[in-house]
């Protein structure tokens, strides 16, 4: 069974960039498309950033031109590089399969943007 561990999150000065990364198990990671989401206290959990299996990538309005999403399959490995941070981008972020399975949340990572 696949699984998802999040890394890279935390607290940044708006402005300022990070860089998060997935990584799965198991060895059929590089046929799935996967997408970061992203949950803020109080609002529902939202997909900011996908890729295909094939290296296609499409983003939400809201961080378009300043985050990038990217994968590695050799390391079995999403990244979600993001930059010109602002406090509305602070929240939990996960990885998972795109379109999203239930079973497949792990635990995310926090990002604060606050000065």
């Amino acid at each position: 069974q696949v699984q998802f561990v999040e890394s890279g999150g935390g607290l940044v000065q708006p402005g300022g960039s990070l860089r998060l990364s997935c990584a799965a198990s198991g060895s059929l990671f590089r046929i799935y498309a996967m997408g970061w989401y992203r949950q803020a206290p109080g609002k529902q959990r939202e997909l900011v950033a996908h890729i295909t299996s094939g290296g296609s990538t499409n983003y939400a309005d809201s961080v378009k031109g300043r985050f990038t999403i990217s994968r590695d399959n050799a390391k079995n490995t999403v990244y979600l590089q993001m930059n010109s941070l602002k406090p509305e981008d602070t929240a939990v972020y996960y990885c998972n399969f795109q379109p999203s399975r239930r079973d497949y949340w792990g635990q995310g990572t926090q990002v604060t943007v606050s000065s």
